[in-house]
C-alpha cells in the first residue's frame, strides 16, 4: 500500500511528499525524476524531441513500477491522472491525496520556481496563468476520480499539509 500525491504543478506534491515520507519513515519517489533517469533526458527535452505521447508512456511505466513498492510516498506528475490506465494503477497501488489550489496561487508558485519553469514544457500554447486555468479545468474530473482524500493547499504551509496527510493516512486502513 503506497500513498500517491496527485495534483497540478505547484500544489506541493514533492515538497509535501518528502515531509510526509520523513514523518512516516517511508521512502519517497518522484515519478518525474524516475522518468528523467529512465530516459536519460530532462522532461522538457522528452516533450520537444519525442512528443507528449512518449512522455505519457514513460509516465505510465514509472507509475506501473510503483506497484513493486510498499509503504512508499509517490509524487506524481500533474498530468498523471489523465490516463485511465494510470488511475487504475494508482487505485491498485494504494491511496491517493489530491493537493489542490486555485489557478492564481498555483501560477504564483510555479512562476517563482525557476527550476520547475525551466524543466517543464508548455502544454497548451497558452501562456502562464491562462494555461494553468485551462489545464485545471481539463484535469479536474480525473483528479476527483482518482482522489481518496483532498486538501486545499492555498493557505497552508507545507508542514501543515503534510501533518494533515499523515493524520488521514493513520486513520485509514492501509493494510
Amino acid at each position: 500500500m503506497n500513498l500517491y500525491l496527485i495534483g497540478y504543478r505547484g500544489s506541493g506534491k514533492t515538497t509535501v511528499g518528502r515531509l510526509v515520507a520523513d514523518e512516516l519513515g517511508f521512502p519517497f519517489v518522484d515519478t518525474d525524476v524516475e522518468i528523467e533517469k529512465t530516459a536519460e533526458t530532462p522532461i522538457r527535452e522528452i516533450f520537444s524531441d519525442r512528443g507528449e505521447e512518449v512522455f505519457r508512456d514513460l509516465e505510465t511505466q514509472a507509475i506501473q513500477c510503483t506497484l513493486d513498492l510498499n509503504h512508499t510516498i509517490v509524487s506524481l506528475g500533474g498530468g498523471a491522472c489523465q490516463r485511465k490506465t494510470n488511475r487504475e494503477i494508482i487505485n491498485q497501488g494504494g491511496k491517493s491525496v489530491w493537493l489542490t489550489g486555485d489557478a492564481e496561487t498555483l501560477w504564483q508558485r510555479i512562476s517563482s520556481d525557476l527550476v520547475s519553469d525551466e524543466q517543464r514544457p508548455n502544454l497548451t500554447g497558452l501562456e502562464g496563468l491562462e494555461e494553468v486555468k485551462q489545464l485545471l479545468e481539463q484535469r479536474h474530473e480525473n483528479y476527483a476520480a482518482c482522489a481518496d482524500y483532498k486538501i486545499d493547499t492555498r493557505e497552508l504551509p507545507p508542514h501543515e499539509v503534510a501533518s494533515q496527510i499523515v493524520q488521514w493516512w493513520n486513520s485509514v486502513d492501509t493494510k
